[in-house]
């Protein structure tokens, strides 16, 4: 996440510009509420990256339906999938055009070029461009793909075959995805020529609904509506521009005030007052997400099961949910949402009783005053309307066990990155579900393959890895349910985290914006979202 790198080439390159936020007839701004890190979305995790990247400026082979978890054609139209489910043939859409702008303009469509360039870079860690512009791809390795993936082949100028190890029963799921995203390989070979291949992270090329205009990091991302779209009934608005603040009570403000039409992740505290509001929208779902504390098992004390198990249970997980969500969330007792097919609901949640977690401590030779140190992000996320609050409260109830709690945060950027490499103690983070598949929680969020990646735990069982990964390698649905079952009970048997709250997702509007649909992703996509008077 080279925030300072990317902010410092777009000075240099001279695309920051401070520029007000305008509101003329087909315009629509958003009030988000970070920077990304970059515009690249194979390098990164967050949904406060595809949101600027991916959602916006690219498209992939295949692509959830709008608000639902449906997999429709995107860059692909059709594909094939061979009798032993290991060959995915791709027929390309034709006639699909990469974004022109004042840095690039391109001279052919989009081809099966992009697709090999997209993937190989990902796969190949010889790639000239990889080598080139060093980075790491961490959705594509969490999910395994970088060893499942045994070749991508062009078969001609619009059919592409990947060729699998094992039979992978999320492929086409996992395609759709942000991090799938496909880049120019025309535009790569033309920023290798002018030795600058990191600005593919920094001035991104796509085939997205919108194009990439400006960006002013801590500010706004400026955005055009792409009037040579292959789905041109989907780009409905001019300009797109991103207002970025971190703080949730300004968001709210500028929306009420209309200067901007759409948000996010409003405090439960404001929630009465947004509803009020005879200007405002308020639509609201179940999330599918989930909030909890991870413990880094490669650190002292928390190497041990029983210390996690009285951390766990030393915290007050009730309290919690009635200061942080304030009637906005449910108390979460597994290490995914129950809206998830093949959740375990025998698992039960585990009782307060910080007397229980002292004793615990005791016999595992846990001295009393033992010092810990516990991450809390710096911003709202779907999962977590307030880390901040939720750290405070864990790091008192974990006093009275007699376990000294110090609260870390970082930019958020930062905070990913350091948490990545194994930095923290405990640390508070959480997931939006990506594909509507169990894998996506219990491989990405708990496998060994994403140690360095989406598992903060750093946490690697034999045994539950072998079953998850078993999961993923048949497709009769009864059969992976049951293998699923049987690794979310490691889980709760091992503690690697303690589940909290699955949030209710409410999405503040203004009530002349038409057509915005609740991604199940907590993903924010204007394709086909239009402003009326």
């Amino acid at each position: 996440m080279r925030k300072n790198a990317v902010i410092q080439a777009l000075l240099t390159a001279g695309l920051i510009a401070s520029a007000p936020l305008t509101h003329a007839a087909g315009n629509l701004v958003y009030c988000s509420e970070g920077s990304p890190a970059g515009f690249d979305p194979g390098q990164y995790t967050t949904g406060t990256d595809f949101d600027a990247s991916a959602e916006t400026l690219f498209n992939r082979l295949t692509q959830f339906e709008r608000g639902g978890t449906q997999v429709i054609p995107g860059l692909a139209t059709t594909w094939d999938v061979s009798e032993d489910g290991l060959t995915y043939t791709f027929h390309l859409r034709e006639g699909v055009k990469f974004h022109t702008t004042d840095y690039f303009k391109p001279t052919r469509d989009f081809n099966a070029d992009d697709v090999l360039f997209t993937f190989q870079r990902m796969l190949d860690k010889e790639h000239p461009f990889r080598k080139a512009y060093p980075t790491e791809f961490p959705y594509f390795t969490d999910m395994s793909m970088d060893s499942n993936i045994a070749k991508v082949e062009k078969v001609d100028d619009h059919t592409v075959r990947f060729v699998l190890n094992e039979v992978d029963a999320a492929f086409i799921q996992n395609l759709a995805m942000s991090f799938a995203s496909i880049q120019s390989a025309e535009y790569a070979d033309a920023l290798l020529k002018k030795g600058k291949p990191q600005e593919i992270n920094q001035k991104p090329i796509g085939t997205g609904p919108f194009v990439f205009s400006r960006y002013q990091k801590d500010a706004q991302i400026r955005f055009k509506g792409n009037k040579d779209y292959w789905k041109p009934e989907d780009v409905k608005v001019d300009n797109l521009i991103f207002s970025i603040n971190a703080d949730a009570s300004v968001r709210m403000q500028k929306l009420k005030a209309g200067e901007c039409q759409v948000t996010l992740f409003p405090r439960p505290a404001d929630l009465d007052s947004l509803k009020n509001d005879a200007n405002l929208s308020m639509p609201s779902q179940a999330g599918f997400n989930l909030g909890y504390l991870a413990y880094n098992v490669t650190h002292k004390p928390l190497d041990k099961r029983d210390v996690r198990e009285a951390l766990d249970m030393a915290v007050n997980k009730e309290a919690i949910i009635k200061a942080v969500y304030q009637g906005a969330g449910q108390l979460a007792v597994n290490a995914m949402p129950p809206t998830q097919w093949s959740y375990d609901d025998t698992i039960k949640g585990t009782a307060y009783d910080p007397e229980k977690a002292k004793e615990l401590l005791k016999a595992a030779g846990i001295a009393e005053g033992t010092e810990i140190t516990l991450w809390a992000m710096p911003v709202q996320r779907p999962y977590n309307p307030n880390a901040k609050l939720m750290a405070e409260m864990i790091q008192s109830d974990w006093a009275k066990v007699g376990i000294k709690a110090k609260i870390v945060s970082y930019e958020w950027g930062e905070y990913i990155k350091r948490s990545k490499a194994g930095e923290h103690d405990a640390m508070l983070i959480g997931w939006s579900g990506d594909n509507g598949d169990p894998d996506n929680w219990l491989g990405t969020l708990y496998g060994c393959d994403a140690i360095n990646g989406n598992n903060f735990s750093k946490w690697c069982d034999a045994p539950y890895d072998k079953l998850i990964k078993s999961a993923k390698r048949t497709t009769d649905q009864a059969q992976r349910t049951e293998l699923y079952k049987q690794a979310q009970q490691i889980i709760k048997r091992e503690v690697p985290i303690t589940p909290i709250a699955h949030s209710t997702v409410y999405q503040p509007m203004r009530k002349n914006v038409q057509d915005f649909k609740i991604s199940p992703f907590a993903l924010n996509s204007f394709y086909g979202v239009s402003v009326g008077k």
